[in-house]
């Protein structure tokens, strides 16, 4: 299990998920309809990615997005 604690991590899980199955950024944008710039900046962690888009990615890349409760700090 991938622990996502930022963008970055989160962009990071959505590229390995990505290249796991032998797809390209660009195979992955005609596939989604999301460009090929904003799955980059997605994948790089660029807090300006919109989140419904990112839940797409997931979606479409087979992934299940957890959230659970951390340790109080």
């Amino acid at each position: 299990m991938t622990r996502i604690h930022d963008p970055l991590s989160l962009g990071q899980a959505l590229r390995t998920a990505r290249k796991a199955r032998a797809i390209t950024q660009e195979e992955l944008a005609l596939q989604t309809g999301i460009s090929r710039t904003t799955i980059r900046a997605i994948e790089t962690g660029k807090e300006t990615a919109q989140i419904g888009l990112v839940l797409q990615l997931c979606r479409d890349l087979g992934l299940t997005l957890t959230i659970n409760e951390g340790e109080e700090r």
